[in-house]
């Protein structure tokens, strides 16, 4: 399926600007944008994936991560293929990566807007998740999901990498409850090698929706020799407790993954030694997947710890 992606503008020399994401693809006729799913065709923008969702399961609110919003609530979880981004850790490269090592063929099952609506409230979920790729790259038909959501009762979670451009945070603001905020390093090489993007127009996002009311958590996959130092750690810690102490920070264990699978998985030694640093910061929610660290994967209240 295809529609008209509006969050764009066409220039004065006939080229058309994605304004979805921060990258800010400019494009001639037939060009694809980064994302591999957002192409000019006969003048216009398209999303070639609206209304195709290649992701869909019912999990708990937990699995997002989302710890403080309806803890032990039904979410359902839906995402496209396509990413604006090229991270050689990426768990779902199989949705993300997709049309980029296919010779940009599309995929996916069809989903509108209201059947996702519909599946969620027959499932007894009280959310939806716009999750597995990066929302921003499918950010209409994600935007109309959200707004249908909304009016019937449902909360919208947004999990996503942080490179929205501030007119698609203003744009989809009023429809999300919760954005999770993925902050893969504190350093920009990392970020231009690993992920193809840059570490900035991350935090920027960061701020930008916090200054908009929309609640945050955050969180980072720790991988072995490449995030993993005291100061790195400190360093993300430090940026979240300045804006909000109470911002959850998730610190995630890294499983050899796509194009890094000579890299070890994230000792428990690593998630300990992270929570200590990031609880140390200044931060009232640390959490971890680490089986030996009691209680570091369950919600706590600040005031009662």
């Amino acid at each position: 399926m295809s529609a008209i992606a509006w969050l764009s503008k066409k220039l004065d020399d006939g080229r058309i600007i994605c304004e979805a994401c921060k990258h800010e693809c400019t494009l001639k006729e037939g060009e694809y944008g980064i994302c591999a799913i957002r192409k000019v065709e006969n003048g216009v923008l398209n999303l070639l994936t609206y209304g195709l969702a290649a992701a869909v399961h019912i999990n708990r609110i937990e699995k997002q991560p989302v710890f403080h919003l309806m803890p032990g609530s039904r979410v359902l979880s839906i995402g496209t293929i396509g990413c604006n981004f090229s991270c050689k850790f990426c768990e779902n490269y199989d949705f993300s990566q997709y049309p980029k090592e296919n010779d940009y063929k599309i995929d996916g099952r069809k989903l509108s807007p209201q059947e996702a609506v519909d599946l969620a409230l027959a499932y007894e979920c009280e959310s939806i998740a716009y999750t597995y790729n990066e929302p921003a790259t499918y950010f209409e038909y994600c935007y109309d999901t959200a707004k249908l959501a909304h009016e019937a009762g449902l909360k919208n979670i947004y999990a996503t990498s942080g490179y929205e451009t501030a007119v698609a945070i203003d744009l989809i603001a009023p429809f999300v409850d919760i954005m999770v905020i993925d902050i893969k390093s504190s350093n920009d090489t990392f970020y231009n090698d690993l992920c193809g993007a840059s570490l900035q127009p991350v935090l920027d996002t960061i701020r930008y929706a916090h200054s908009k009311g929309i609640r945050i958590e955050a969180t980072t996959p720790l991988i072995p020799e490449h995030n993993d130092s005291d100061e790195a750690i400190r360093a993300i810690g430090t940026f979240i407790a300045d804006l909000d102490p109470s911002i959850p920070w998730h610190l995630m264990p890294f499983k050899p993954m796509y194009k890094m699978l000579n890299i070890g998985q994230t000792p428990a030694e690593t998630l300990r030694r992270a929570y200590d640093i990031g609880k140390k910061t200044g931060l009232h929610y640390v959490y971890i997947k680490n089986p030996e660290a009691e209680g570091c994967d369950t919600a706590s209240c600040h005031g009662c710890a």
